[in-house]
């Protein structure tokens, strides 16, 4: 017997066969962004994060930025060449923190978190390790958005930021050990690299990640003899194959460095920890034994440093001398070139910015892009990084989580 219900599902059925409207993707909102760039107040903070050239890009696509005057001379950026732009230049940081998003190079400093608006997207560098301990407590209460900008991943799963970085203190720092070497400065008088029928400069490399590789390319470029060492044979083989030609590797045992370092002109500290401080691998007394007038150039002293006898310096007095060898231990290398520096960031930043209007604003944007997801360590008040909550003991939640019950 055939009941009603029956012949309802068989319509249903038979009208599931018929042929159907076809249904069109309902095209997301574009949004209209309003970004502030203010002034970094960092010491010796010579980037910006835009160039004139991203802004531009981001106007012509129907973004507003603001900009606070004179954010861009460090890096040789005039007022001029951002107003031109199509950016707006105000005076005052106020003025800059009334924008959706700020963009700053710098960790904001307490006085600038204060001038922040509720619920407003703040991407910048983290830097936890130096921050107070309210400093987390003031973008929680703010109820702001804040993204680490080192710790966004591309595609690939790389650091694109740090990565950038990297490459410029690497081949930055080959440039400042030739200056070191030469009479321009405090040096001996030698040219870094050498010529036909003079001994090569004699350069050795602790670490042998993207700063360490980028040194070697440099080095190797002017014509120096050329010694990695790190503590990963892994590392090592790749450094190898990405150079295309056979150098010097060794692991990072105390005889063999404390031997190389005797014969070097040059040593730089390429050694990055993930976490904590970095490994001290050079002691005193293998510094005491080193050449008279060697340069030694510490990258890594932001995170420690390589060598016992390092000392926090900065852009206007870089160096000091001990036991004879020069020491050059700035920790913002990158700023000593701001100007390729700030175009680094940018080309990161622009694209970020773009994709972020193009999906509506950036709930939607962090949705759909886990790389920069990676980055965010508060969410709308909400503190998501799990290293900063067992480090102050603040509750925490999973970005994953909250992006997915939003």
């Amino acid at each position: 017997m055939i009941t009603s219900k029956d012949v309802l599902l068989s319509l249903q059925k038979q009208g599931g066969l018929m042929p159907q409207e076809e249904m069109l993707e309902v095209g997301r909102k574009k949004g209209q962004l309003y970004i502030g760039i203010p002034k970094e107040i960092s010491f010796q903070e010579n980037r910006i994060a835009l160039v004139p050239d991203a802004v531009a890009l981001l106007v012509n696509n129907g973004h507003q930025v603001v900009i606070e005057t004179n954010a861009g001379k460090a890096a040789n950026f005039a007022d001029k060449d951002y107003s031109e732009a199509g950016a707006q230049i105000v005076y005052s940081p106020e003025e800059v923190y009334k924008a959706d998003i700020v963009l700053k190079v710098a960790p904001p400093s307490p006085a600038e978190i204060d001038m922040m608006q509720r619920k407003q997207t703040l991407i910048s560098a983290l830097q936890f390790a130096v921050q107070p301990a309210n400093y987390v407590k003031q973008l929680i209460d703010k109820k702001v958005t804040a993204i680490a900008y080192d710790y966004i991943k591309d595609r690939d799963g790389i650091y694109p930021i740090i990565r950038a970085m990297s490459e410029i203190a690497g081949n930055t720092s080959i440039l400042i050990a030739a200056e070191y070497l030469s009479n321009l400065s405090i040096g001996q008088g030698s040219m870094f690299g050498g010529i036909t029928g003079v001994s090569p400069t004699d350069v050795v490399i602790l670490g042998a990640g993207t700063v360490g590789e980028f040194a070697t390319r440099a080095a190797l470029g002017l014509g120096a003899s050329v010694k990695i060492f790190d503590n990963s044979v892994y590392r090592l083989r790749r450094l190898q194959s990405d150079l295309g030609m056979r150098v010097f590797t060794s692991l990072l045992q105390p005889k063999v460095v404390s031997k190389a370092l005797k014969t070097a002109d040059v040593v730089i500290g390429a050694i990055r920890a993930p976490h904590g401080r970095t490994p001290c691998v050079v002691t005193e007394e293998m510094v005491m034994e080193m050449k008279y007038g060697a340069v030694l150039i510490d990258i890594s002293i932001d995170q420690g440093g390589v060598f016992e006898t390092s000392e926090i310096t900065n852009h206007t007095h870089p160096v000091f001398r001990k036991h004879g060898v020069i020491h050059y231990c700035v920790p913002n290398i990158a700023s000593r070139v701001s100007r390729t520096a700030s175009y680094a960031l940018s080309n990161i930043f622009a694209p970020i910015l773009l994709s972020i209007g193009e999906e509506g604003g950036i709930d939607n944007m962090l949705r759909r892009d886990s790389g920069v997801r990676h980055g965010v360590y508060v969410y709308s008040g909400i503190l998501t990084n799990r290293f900063l909550g067992e480090t102050y003991h603040l509750p925490y939640k999973d970005i994953d989580l909250l992006m997915a019950v939003i």
